[in-house]
């Protein structure tokens, strides 16, 4: 596997609250690791929230040897969830912060993703599909046929997120198996990316010629011509 990672902060934020990690190399029983979280709250609350999703994440896979990837990623967000909760609710200066997280291992021909937000992984070859489903209010009212998803696209409420790491107590994750080819791209980002992009966008550029680190930095300059007005996390993995 080949993955590379970037983030920017953006135009217009003063904080970069979003984080990303990858281990191209077995870590604890898993055979690799890719994350982002997207940290939200007030101060650096979000930043550290991000921060700490990741890390202590990590520190879970190393010190548990869970029989499967997918009880892995369940276990180890059900940790994390508690601990950033936990700091939420006994200090004062981290109250009510949160992060989106996402996560993905690949192991032979499989891909094992978990997701808690609208952080997002897509897979792209010919074609780009979104394989996660943000949890988002406006995401609940395109489903429920109150939205189109043209009107989702720009509505004031796009950046409400129904489900987040740390919130509450108790966390549920989505969990996603499904069969991959070496020729597919596996994009993983923020949705300071997919707000300012449109799919055929990223497809595009993903599916160029260019070095997989140039495609990110095509990215991230397109983003931010569209406004940039958030902070921004990218994976880009490649079996090839």
């Amino acid at each position: 596997m080949k993955a590379i990672g970037k983030t920017h902060i953006g135009k217009i934020r003063d904080i970069n609250q979003d984080s990303f990690y990858i281990s191209n190399d077995k870590i604890g029983s898993l055979p690799n690791l890719y994350i982002i979280a997207d940290g939200m709250g007030g101060h650096k609350a979000g930043e550290y929230a991000s921060m700490c999703a990741v890390e202590e994440f990590v520190k879970y896979i190393e010190a548990n040897n869970d029989s499967y990837i997918s009880n892995a990623f369940i276990n180890g967000i059900n940790y994390i969830n508690k601990f950033i909760y936990n700091k939420s609710v006994t200090d004062e200066a981290y109250s009510g912060m949160g992060t989106t997280f996402i996560v993905c291992s690949i192991e032979n021909d499989k891909l094992y993703v978990a997701n808690v937000g609208d952080s997002r992984l897509y897979l792209i070859n010919d074609t780009i599909k979104q394989i996660t489903i943000d949890h988002s209010l406006v995401e609940e009212m395109i489903s429920t046929g109150k939205l189109t998803r043209l009107e989702g696209k720009n509505h004031p409420n796009k950046n409400i997120i129904t489900r987040a790491v740390g919130v509450d107590e108790s966390i549920e994750c989505d969990i996603f198996t499904l069969n991959i080819t070496e020729k597919e791209y596996i994009l993983m980002c923020s949705d300071g990316l997919t707000n300012m992009l449109e799919d055929e966008t990223i497809l595009n550029v993903v599916g160029s010629n260019k070095k997989q680190e140039d495609k990110l930095d095509e990215l991230i300059t397109l983003a931010l011509n569209n406004g940039g007005t958030d902070n921004i996390a990218t994976v880009l993995i490649n079996g090839e």
